[in-house]
């Protein structure tokens, strides 16, 4: 039976969580979550001048919006930096690791002299093979020794097999004459301690693999799998930076895009099954493996991700989506619905939910369950409300008085109403557009009456009538 499958996140805690590094997760937590296997979430703090507490509860908030919950505690890089250590000096101890003592001058001395002879730059330390006699007493940084024959081979699940020949390594510092662990170092020793069987993670870091394994190798360690994954680019096929527009996920938040809208829109960006575009979460979790991302970047369309947002706020159920709404009131520094507004906003989500692409498009449309009288109406519904169109409300006001508060029965009255005046219907609704929402374009008269009840239908009707003056 195969181990199970492990994966992680693993951002740098210097910023909000960028797109792509959403994507990266999404992609490491559906692999796991479809697979029974476990998502881990690392915090890569090592860089102490960099990372901020106020940057991890932005990643950690932009993920709670995405849905993308991580198995067990976070890990905090910084926090195993004696544990990183360690493993430099069990590979010193082995032989596998050297002290080197050449200082920074030395070593910038050589890269310019090779230069200047056009020979490569790649620093050879004269301490690899020196007997521990003649070492001084002096700083001096711990080097993996690399191997300096032969390839390196990184199997790669989206790149292919990747070829690197060995004599392009350098013996990589694993620990800085401070004593402190390199990057490189606390990568591996963490995922190999956290059990990690599948990288996948920005091509950025393709170069990095290859490093990588000399310390897993070493340390006769599994490698794991390596998945890495083209940058994502904006519609002009360039490196996604803030010119093409908002760069993190809590911003989308803030404009307004749902969740699952986003999941499906990252999941497809780089990633294919077939030709569905829209899918649920459950079907991404059943549908996603590596061999169904691209080699090439993708590109970020904004279209794309507003036509898949709007499918899924049309399918969401209401009580969700009423929870997705008052979660992006709060992203975007708006104030809270009030209960009376909840209450009718549940009633008129049916109505407004199929059409609306973003949750601000969906308010907007559910204006006239939100707002209370007097209403307000805009530019172009006031146009619809002239003395002749008061006179018709004023008439058609009693009508409304009825019993059967229906689809059917209001049909059939206004029909009736608008038979009786020699017109059609049509010529009826901007009027009641105007007096119900203020609005020039809003659902149907029928749904508005019907969500918002008889009586306040009613006193919005007349308080348009009698604005006659």
């Amino acid at each position: 039976m195969s181990a199970p499958v492990v994966t992680r996140f693993a951002p740098s805690p210097t910023g909000f969580l960028h797109i792509g590094g959403a994507r990266t997760a999404l992609f490491n937590w559906l692999y796991a979550r479809g697979r029974g296997g476990k998502f881990l979430l690392r915090i890569e703090d090592t860089d102490r001048a960099r990372s901020t507490p106020e940057a991890t509860e932005a990643i950690l908030q932009g993920m709670a919006w995405l849905g993308l919950d991580h198995d067990g505690e976070i890990v905090s890089q910084f926090e195993n930096a004696p544990r990183h250590a360690a493993v430099a000096q069990e590979l010193l101890a082995a032989g596998k690791a050297y002290k080197c003592f050449a200082t920074q001058e030395e070593i910038t001395a050589f890269r310019d002299a090779a230069r200047a002879e056009g020979k490569s730059t790649l620093y050879r330390s004269p301490w690899r093979d020196a007997d521990q006699s003649t070492h001084p007493d002096a700083p001096f940084v711990i080097r993996i020794k690399a191997p300096q024959a032969g390839e390196s081979v990184i199997r790669d699940q989206v790149q292919g097999d990747v070829t690197i020949r060995n004599d392009q390594l350098d013996d990589m510092v694993l620990l800085r004459s401070d004593g402190t662990p390199v990057y490189m170092l606390a990568v591996v020793v963490d995922d190999h301690d956290m059990g990690v069987t599948h990288v996948i993670r920005g091509d950025d870091h393709l170069n990095n693999a290859a490093r990588q394994m000399m310390i897993y190798e070493a340390m006769g360690w599994d490698v794991p799998v390596w998945a890495h994954i083209p940058l994502i680019h904006g519609p002009d096929g360039k490196k996604l930076s803030k010119r093409h527009g908002a760069l993190g996920a809590q911003e989308y938040q803030a404009m307004g895009y749902p969740a699952a809208g986003m999941r499906n829109y990252l999941a497809r960006l780089g990633w294919s099954h077939g030709d569905d575009e829209f899918f649920t979460d459950a079907q991404a979790k059943e549908w996603f493996n590596l061999g169904g991302i691209g080699k090439s970047p993708a590109r970020f369309d904004l279209k794309k991700l507003e036509n898949l947002s709007g499918q899924h706020i049309a399918q969401t159920g209401d009580a969700a989506l009423q929870q997705e709404i008052d979660a992006y009131l709060t992203a975007a520094g708006q104030p809270p619905l009030s209960d009376a507004q909840s209450t009718l906003l549940a009633r008129a989500l049916y109505c407004v939910k199929e059409r609306a692409k973003t949750l601000p498009e969906l308010l907007e449309k559910a204006h006239f369950a939100l707002t209370s009288r007097p209403i307000e109406a805009d530019e172009k519904a006031a146009k619809a409300l002239d003395s002749v169109s008061r006179g018709i409300l004023r008439e058609l006001t009693p009508q409304l008085q009825t019993d059967s508060w229906c689809r059917e029965t209001l049909e059939d009255i206004l029909n009736a109403f608008a038979t009786s005046k020699d017109t059609k219907f049509g010529k009826l609704a901007g009027p009641l557009r105007a007096a119900l929402a203020g609005r020039a374009v809003t659902p149907s008269v029928f749904d508005m009456m019907l969500v918002l009840g008889q009586e306040e239908t009613l006193a919005r009707l007349t308080d348009a009538a009698q604005d006659a003056g």
